[in-house]
């Protein structure tokens, strides 16, 4: 499979209920929420690791950059050092197994010198459409804090009632020549996404719902149209912090279907996946995306996972 030779732009959209989609330890693992508008933060980082855990756990790939204990006693934790000895420091070896390397790039630390790879695929910070209502909850634990004790612990955590996220990508065709990304990484980098956001089911992120994935690929030699995420604007009769569900609000497509359209001799085609539950809207009215095809003039391969 050749490397990947076109330009595209991601969109993701997701949703958390009840949960903590991305906890800050330097703030008592609270979520990450943005002061000045409200607007709940995930790093990109966060979902980086989202679709490396599902590529590994579910698709049995090998990734770099994972957490691996080497002395069982003590509890060590590889180091890049002794990650790289794994692979005999052999960096084209790294970037022949490793599907992360590929994407993402990283740097390998090497007995001599380090090499980094800039990764082709790059997400911006995730932010929710909306604001959010931070909820501080407390409850007893189940253990006392010491033996001789009476009273069981006290627990606290932060949750956000509701957040609907939207994350940007870019997948690089000039880095993938130096990465060897190929489209088949690609394909199983889109299903880490979907599938690998539904089954992250843990305690904080149960419930994570996968809801738009958009795909722009294009034929124009090193062009992108930029800011897509900025066109996409959520509406809803309700203040944004009492959202709780799709059933609440529309997202107001009219920007991104309007630049798509009239981008239409840069772009190949368009990957799309999304969940019937949510509404569009465009120039006000209701706007189906099975028919994006016949608004924008471009073809749009449905995509399943």
């Amino acid at each position: 499979m050749s490397t990947v030779a076109n330009r595209s732009e991601l969109l993701f959209i997701y949703d958390i209920r009840d949960g903590n989609p991305n906890g800050d330890p330097m703030d008592e693992n609270k979520p990450r929420i943005d002061e000045e508008t409200g607007v709940n933060l995930v790093t990109d980082v966060r979902l980086k690791r989202t679709i490396r855990d599902y590529l590994h756990n579910f698709k049995g790939l090998e990734i770099f950059v994972r957490e691996i204990v080497y002395d069982e006693e003590n509890r060590y934790i590889q180091d890049g050092k002794r990650r790289a000895k794994d692979f005999g420091e052999d960096a084209e070896r790294i970037l022949k197994e490793c599907i992360d390397i590929r994407l993402f790039g990283g740097v390998i630390p090497l007995k001599e010198d380090s090499i980094t790879y800039t990764g082709p695929v790059q997400f911006k910070m995730g932010r929710s459409l909306h604001r959010v209502a931070l909820k501080h909850i407390k409850g007893t634990g189940a253990f006392a804090s010491k033996e001789g004790m009476t009273q069981a612990t006290f627990r606290e955590e932060y949750v956000l009632p509701y957040s609907l996220i939207l994350f940007y990508g870019i997948i690089n065709e000039n880095a993938a020549k130096y990465t060897g990304l190929t489209e088949d990484d690609v394909k199983l980098l889109l299903e880490g996404m979907w599938n690998g956001t539904k089954s992250l089911i843990s305690r904080t992120k149960a419930g994570q719902v996968p809801r738009l994935l958009l795909k722009v690929n294009y034929r124009k030699t090193n062009y992108h149209i930029g800011d897509l995420d900025r066109m996409i604007k959520m509406v809803s009769e309700m203040q944004h912090e009492a959202i709780r569900g799709p059933e609440d609000f529309s997202l107001d497509v009219s920007e991104l279907v309007s630049r798509l359209t009239a981008e239409k001799d840069a772009i190949r085609d368009l990957d799309l996946c999304f969940d019937k539950r949510l509404r569009f809207i465009m120039n006000g009215s209701e706007f189906s995306m099975d028919k994006l095809n016949e608004t924008t003039g471009i073809e749009v391969r449905p995509v399943a996972f």
